[in-house]
């Protein structure tokens, strides 16, 4: 734990505030490891319960996670508002491939097409997708094989997974993911004290058995990642997506919600599992393919969630915001940046298999079939970060991806521009995972 924050408190809630004052000031950054129990309640002069009780509220709260003897430590993005918050430093001269991002140069340009926007002003009466985006959506969606006949638009895809969930599970009901899996989700549904149940990843996708195994343990819902998965690399072919409808036509009341955020990015096909459920949403984005910062994903689903989805919705937000609804449909309806989501999947496919066989090469097992990022099991993430560090190359730490699976590192490709970064970074991670090596003091 960190020497400069100290937690203090006499009572399971004071304690409890003063560890998420900490992560508020960053004093307590992500990942930080809390003291044991029994060695902080000695500390405060308390019962090994009443800081057992701090801690178990926290859980609850999403601000913390705790793996048996790895300890509690602060989550990744627990849902505090720090003061101070950011990604990994990058320290300069380095190069940051932890990022999860698409590469900028590869994205259209916004401003010329807002400039030709002249959307008529929107007052409060306005629900669901524009019709024009909602036309749009559904063809694209037919051309994959996935269901439409209800559908609606939500901010980004996070904030399609949180609707859904709220509208058919409860808190404390448990929920089967991806491990690894997206940092954020994990994120997400400790916040809103949905248990995750690990279900094990390989380059097919997530286990049938897993899953299964999951659904039997009591999990209420399964989120999964139909290809581009993050930050495996994971692609679910024809013969998982046949196992992974077996396991879930024998567990029909399951919530399922799939998450296709890399969309026309992904250029391996689409097996969806859309419709084996009765409750089920398929998500998909326009932050990978036309950037983040338009914040919209469309969604489709059962008619019943779909209905709930839009129906609490009016009750916040309202709606998503029908600018970018038109700025979507403006760039889904011109040629040109089909042609450039078409060139940057293209490129992002060539700089991740290039990595991969680099690494090959080198000897280094890694992981990569879709999407931006490479995984690489490696024996110790913190040592294999940084002395990639002292190399200068800034990769993300396993932990926040994991639950249950072996430790690892992700690595963004979308950063890498040439063969000359290939091979310097294939190099340096081959550096750092030798044994042969001094292990780094940290």
């Amino acid at each position: 734990m960190s020497t400069q924050y100290s937690i203090r408190g006499s009572t399971s809630s004071e304690i409890a505030a003063s560890v998420e004052s900490g992560v508020r000031s960053g004093a307590l950054g992500a990942g930080t490891l809390l003291p044991p129990v029994r060695r902080l309640a000695a500390d405060l002069g308390v019962s090994p319960g009443t800081v057992a009780a701090a801690y178990r509220t926290l859980r609850q709260r999403g601000v913390i996670e705790t793996h048996g003897r790895r300890g509690s430590r602060v989550r990744a993005r627990p849902p505090i508002a720090p003061r101070s918050k950011g990604p990994l430093p990058v320290p300069p001269g380095a190069r940051d491939v932890a990022n999860g991002a698409p590469d900028p140069a590869l994205l259209p340009a916004l401003g010329p097409r807002l400039r030709k926007l002249s959307p008529e002003p929107v007052l409060y009466d306005v629900t669901g997708p524009l019709p024009a985006l909602a036309e749009l959506a559904r063809d694209r969606l037919a051309a994959d094989g996935v269901p439409s006949d209800a559908l609606t638009v939500a901010s980004g895809c996070l904030d399609a997974v949180e609707r859904v969930l709220a509208t058919h599970l409860r808190p404390g009901d448990a929920v089967a993911v991806e491990d690894p899996g997206w940092s954020n989700l994990l994120d997400l549904l400790a916040a809103m004290n949905h248990p995750a149940v690990p279900v094990p990843v390989d380059d097919d996708g997530p286990s049938a058995r897993g899953v299964a195994e999951a659904l039997r343990r009591g999990a209420r819902g399964l989120v999964l990642t139909n290809r581009a998965q993050n930050p495996w690399g994971a692609c679910v072919t024809a013969a998982r997506a046949d196992e992974l409808r077996a396991v879930l036509l024998a567990h029909p009341d399951t919530l399922l919600i799939e998450d296709d955020h890399a969309a026309e990015l992904a250029t391996t096909p689409l097996y969806s599992l859309a419709g084996t459920t009765h409750h089920w949403a398929y998500v998909r984005s326009v932050s990978k393919p036309l950037g983040p910062d338009l914040r919209c994903a469309v969604v489709a689903g059962d008619e019943e969630t779909i209905d709930r989805v839009e129906g609490r919705q009016r009750l916040g937000a309202r709606w998503v915001s029908t600018v970018l609804q038109s700025l979507v449909v403006a760039l889904w309806r011109d040629p040109s940046v089909d042609a450039l989501v078409a060139r940057a999947a293209k490129r992002y496919d060539e700089r991740r298999t290039a990595l991969l066989a680099a690494l090959h090469r080198r000897g280094v097992a890694a992981h990569g079939r879709s999407g931006l990022n490479v995984w690489v099991p490696v024996a110790d993430e913190t040592a294999a970060c940084a002395r990639l560090l002292e190399a200068g190359w800034v990769v993300a730490p396993g932990w926040m991806y994991r639950i249950a699976s072996g430790p690892g590192i992700r690595i963004t490709t979308s950063a890498l521009r040439d063969e000359r970064d290939v091979e310097a970074l294939a190099t340096a991670v081959a550096a750092a995972l030798s044994p042969a090596r001094v292990p780094v003091s940290v």
